[in-house]
């Protein structure tokens, strides 16, 4: 999954849901929000909640992984 966004001065990063989050419990997801060098991940379900800080590294390597493991 890739999005280009603009450069945006802001105290938040901006969240968002992946195109693929469908399905009968639409709220159940996970959203991410990069900066630069990092890759954030949250329940979009608890949004308060904890949430995870990759490396861009650590973020591909998942993915890799996670497309694999299907």
């Amino acid at each position: 999954m890739i999005r280009n966004t603009a450069p945006e001065v802001a105290s938040e990063p901006a969240w968002f849901k992946s195109s693929y989050s469908s399905g009968s419990e639409g709220d159940s997801c996970v959203e991410i929000a990069t900066v630069p060098g990092t890759v954030h991940v949250r329940d979009s379900k608890d949004v308060q909640g904890p949430q995870l800080a990759l490396s861009a590294t650590a973020w591909g390597d998942f993915l890799t992984y996670a497309q694999t493991a299907k």
